[in-house]
Parts: structure tokens; sequence; C-alpha cells
């Protein structure tokens, strides 16, 4: 596996050489480049991208939430910050891990191979073997797991996830649960739905038919979604 590309992000001086200095004891760790805000990070993007952020929430001009909400694709980020009632706002956002400053080595070094977990799956799709996922609905964390997916339908910020025996709303995207799915085993539809592929029990025309649900296909989409489904 290939080193990860790493950047930090934080208003403060010290906080910066901390994590620097715990970043050069980490053999798997290759920093690129420190910033003091949202602005110079996005400069050095440009030039150079990178796979993982260490970013502080709390900066001026823009907040390191508000900074990835704006990026259509964003590196992976570890947040780092003296402020825990962000830390569900970061799961939603699909953060790699939540570090809350004083941040100590150990608890640095654990975030860390977290990542390399993270990023040794990536590049190694059958490793991916967790069957489930967590999103939030209704205030609280629900397990989802990909077996009982029926589809999916988007709305805008927020999603349904039609299961086997009910239906969850969820603060995601599209775009973003794509990611999370395993591969092979959903296919986008439309562009506000994904389905199941082995609950698709019959087609017509432009529909898919999912126990007593209907689901769209675009026609931008079918023969992709055919050539899936119809082996």
């Amino acid at each position: 596996m290939n080193n990860i590309t790493c950047i930090i992000t934080d208003d403060e001086p010290f906080a910066r050489k901390g994590l620097q200095g715990y970043i050069e004891k980490i053999g798997f760790l290759d920093l690129k480049g420190t910033c003091e805000d949202a602005i110079q990070l996005s400069d050095m993007l440009q030039q150079q991208p990178v796979d993982l952020l260490f970013l502080d929430i709390q900066m001026p001009h823009i907040t390191g939430i508000e900074f990835i909400r704006a990026l259509s694709k964003p590196p992976k980020v570890i947040f780092t910050t003296a402020y825990e009632q962000y830390a569900l706002q970061g799961f939603e956002l699909d953060v790699l891990d939540y570090l809350l400053k004083p941040i100590s080595y150990e608890r640095f070094l654990k975030a860390a191979w977290k990542a390399r977990d993270y990023f040794a799956v990536r590049e190694d799709k059958s490793l991916a073997t967790i069957p489930y996922m967590f999103a939030k609905s209704n205030g609280k964390l629900e397990k989802i797991c990909f077996d009982e997916i029926l589809f999916i339908e988007g709305m805008e910020n927020y999603a349904a996830v039609h299961l086997e025996n009910k239906k969850l709303i969820i603060h995601t995207t599209i775009k973003a649960l794509l990611e999370k799915l395993p591969a092979g085993k959903f296919i986008q539809t439309h562009k506000s739905y994904i389905a199941a592929i082995n609950k698709v029990e019959s087609i017509e025309g432009n529909t898919l038919h999912i126990q007593k649900h209907q689901v769209p296909v675009s026609k931008y989409l079918r023969e992709e979604v055919l050539g899936v489904i119809v082996k």
C-alpha cells in the first residue's frame, strides 16, 4: 500500500506543530503541507491533491465543516477540534475520525491506523466485508444491513431507505450512499434512485418492480441497468 498523503489545517501554530510531530513518527503518513485556514487549504489542494486532511473545525472565515460541505469531491477527513458538539455533524460528513484536543499521541495513532485500514480496503475491494452501515435517522444512529435494502430514493440532502420491513429517512445524499454501498450489489437507476440488484423481481418498460414498489429507470441509465440486471 502507498503512503497516505495528508495536509494539516489549524489556525493555532502550536496545534499544527504538535500534529506535524505526530505525523513524522508514523511511517505511512506523508505530510504535504500545513495551512492556517480553509482559504490556504483550498489553494493548496488545487496544487497538491491529497488523500487525507487533518482539519480543525473552528477557524477564521469558514469552518472546517463548511469547507468540506463546499467541496464536490473532498479528501477523507480527520477532524481535530476542541469542541465535542460537532461530532454528529462530522459523522454525517462521513469523516474517518474525530479527535478532541488536547490530542494524545496514542489517540492520534489510533486515528492514523483507522485511515490506513480505510485506504487499504479501498485499494482491495475484496476486503470490504462489513455487511452494514450506520446512518442518522430521527435523531439516532440506525444500523442498516445491506441485505435488507430494497431500494433508496433520494430527496435533495435526505434519502429514504426502503428496507424489507420498514423505511428510514436519513440525512445524506444519493452520491454519498453510493460510496458506502458494496460494489456489485446496488446500481443507480435514476438520478434519485438506487436499487438492490438481487431484489428486482421484474422489469416493465422503464420501471423495476421490487416487491410492491416501482423504481424508475432513466433513459440515460437504462442500457447500463439492463446490462447489470439481465445477464
